[in-house]
């Protein structure tokens, strides 16, 4: 893997696989500090203890406009990504 590389897990947790994506984030935090999480549920609910303190939980659903703000508080400036102009 190449995490030095990694800025953000952005995750569902009901994504294929076997390992929770719960479980999943604190792992990244755990072996990867540097990398920013954000973990996006419509069903699962956010307990304690589910998620790294760091983590942010995005409920849906939602919808891109929406999706700056967790990012936003999550990433430093210099690793926001660059937003793209959408042809109309």
């Amino acid at each position: 893997m190449h995490a030095d590389n990694v800025t953000l897990l952005f995750s569902d947790v009901e994504m294929p696989g076997e390992i929770n994506k719960f479980a999943l984030a604190r792992y990244v935090a755990e072996h990867w500090p540097w990398i920013e999480i954000v973990i996006a549920s419509g069903r699962a609910e956010q307990r304690v203890g589910h998620m790294p303190d760091k983590a942010t939980f995005l409920r849906k659903p939602f919808n891109d406009r929406m999706i700056p703000d967790p990012l936003r508080r999550t990433l430093p400036d210099q690793k926001m990504p660059v937003q793209h102009k959408r042809a109309v």
